[in-house]
């Protein structure tokens, strides 16, 4: 499967590159660290609807889900139960700042091998907990894992991969995520018709399988070429590149791989580089990307699904199964985007994304209005498939989309100089925001009702007007040249950029610039 990657044309750079097993096989290693990500994503919203689990550690919780005093939506309102799952987030958030500078100086392979460490130890804390504290610091250093394996493994996907398949072996970690989610829903279901009181148990423990993939993926996988190029290793990076493209004929990769190098050793400061007027408009989309992925929702109904069924009135085993159900439709639609991302591009599945669900949230905010009160739950069975139906419709458009595109946007636009920094600043953001819905949805749900439906989807509405104005296509464009083909050739992010843009040639809507789509500009329309 030899060939060149990347649109030929407009600058273009044609590199000799195959498919190599080497490749492949380094790529699903990574991306084991998404497995883990998903699993404890997964785990948790199941263990915190089991009544053994929330006996033991929720006992004010477990009263309330018998016999609700305020309403129905208001069940599982309970802080430290919420700090049960947030408390990851938080942990991941403080460790990505450490993680920044093992990723740069100790290289991806190590930084990958350092968040296995901390899931395995985090796992045997929670499995074996004894009380509340106990159960936190697992969930905390489960947490410094996230942090780790966030910030190392997309970058790692990104480099190694040749360009023309960069998207869909990037999408391979958001595939994990989505598999662990189905893989923890799935022994949620199991682990509950446990007799004894100790399935939660099984449930948490579990988490130990993919956190010892990781660990061991990350003693016999290859660092990048980029990542030994950049600590100096020029002749190992080298090797590694001939070995991963499967032809000797690496020369010009290399050359321009060891030209980025040493740009980005000319930054001694790559967070406040990151600031430069022409890193903003990578900087503003990553962090944009990563708010607005929260605040699609997704996480509240991937944390707490089955905490959510039963507060609409499904039983006990009917809310574990629709979480099934949920986490399955997650992961064939993850598969979707792998295939459609590097054919069909960025742009139009965060489009179509956009308006399947702000429509499925919308209707399920209608329902529930209608059907679930305060002291009442006759939802019905017809309406209840309706809803997981709608929740399914809602879940499939953000795993093709806003689920793996979040990640690969953003470590596939900043230049190797604040990559490091960039993903830092892309995974802190995600964190904080993914810490502030898992902690406040419970509550949310207890205030607003079917209304947190509606909050949802007119954020789904600003994030897709902000895609069509302002998100440039970046399919097959090799990562160095980003900014020649890509941000200079932007209506408005062309302005940001230090050359002077004005001989670059504008964009205007639908015009394609070697086969380059630059968003739509308002300008022309005025």
């Amino acid at each position: 499967m030899a060939g060149g990657f990347g649109p030929t044309g407009g600058g273009g750079t044609e590199f000799e590159a195959k498919i190599t097993p080497i490749v492949i096989i380094s790529c699903i290693m990574a991306a084991t660290g998404g497995l883990m990500f998903g699993y404890d994503v997964g785990v948790s919203g199941g263990v915190t609807s089991m009544p053994d689990f929330l006996i033991k550690f929720f006992p004010a919780v477990y009263e309330n889900t018998l016999h609700p005093q305020d309403s129905n939506y208001c069940k599982y309102d309970n802080q430290n139960l919420q700090l049960f799952t947030s408390s990851l987030y938080l942990a991941g958030l403080t460790a990505t700042f450490f993680a920044s500078y093992t990723t740069r100086k100790l290289g991806r392979r190590i930084t990958m091998l350092i968040a296995g460490v901390f899931f395995l130890i985090g796992t045997a804390f929670n499995a074996a907990a004894q009380d509340l504290a106990m159960l936190i610091v697992g969930r905390i250093l489960l947490g410094c894992g996230v942090g780790f394996a966030n910030q190392a493994v997309p970058v790692f996907l990104s480099e190694i991969a040749p360009t023309r398949i960069r998207g869909g072996l990037n999408i391979l970690f958001q595939l994990n995520v989505t598999i662990g989610i189905l893989f923890a829903n799935l022994v949620n279901y199991g682990t509950n018709k446990i007799k004894g009181g100790w399935g939660w148990r099984l449930s948490l423990g579990l988490a130990g399988i993919p956190a010892l993939l990781l660990t061991l993926g990350a003693l016999f996988v290859v660092d990048t070429p980029n990542s030994l190029i950049e600590r100096g290793h020029l002749d190992e990076g080298k090797a590694v590149l001939k070995r991963i493209r499967g032809t000797d004929n690496v020369e010009p990769e290399y050359l321009e791989l060891v030209e980025a190098s040493r740009v980005a050793k000319a930054v001694k400061h790559p967070f406040r580089n990151l600031l430069q007027r022409k890193n903003r408009p990578q900087l503003i989309i990553a962090v944009a990307l990563q708010v607005f992925q929260q605040f699609t929702g997704i996480n509240a109904i991937m944390f707490y699904a089955p905490v959510l069924f039963n507060t609409l009135g499904f039983g006990g085993d009917a809310s574990l199964y629709s979480a099934v159900i949920t986490g399955a439709v997650n992961v064939l639609s993850t598969i979707v985007s792998i295939y459609s991302v590097d054919k069909v591009g960025r742009r139009m599945l965060l489009l179509e994304a956009g308006v399947q669900m702000f429509l499925s949230q919308v209707v399920i905010a209608i329902i529930l209005g209608i059907k679930v009160k305060d002291h009442s739950e006759d939802l019905g069975k017809g309406y209840a498939i309706l809803v997981v139906v709608l929740v399914c419709t809602f879940v499939s458009s953000f795993a093709w989309s806003w689920g793996p595109l979040g990640w690969l946007i953003p470590s596939e636009t900043f230049p190797l100089e604040t990559r490091s920094a960039g993903q830092s600043v892309t995974v802190c953001v995600n964190l904080v925001f993914t810490f502030v819905i898992a902690q406040a949805f419970l509550s949310m749900l207890c205030h607003f009702k079917f209304g947190i439906f509606l909050f949802f989807s007119g954020w789904v509405l600003i994030m897709s007007v902000f895609v069509l104005f302002l998100l440039p296509e970046t399919k097959n464009i090799p990562i160095e040249e980003m900014t020649e083909r890509v941000w200079k050739r932007h209506w408005l992010w062309k302005r940001f950029m230090d050359d002077d843009y004005d001989n670059v040639g504008a964009v205007t809507n639908g015009e394609k610039k070697n086969g380059v789509y630059n968003g739509f500009d308002p300008s022309s329309q005025l």
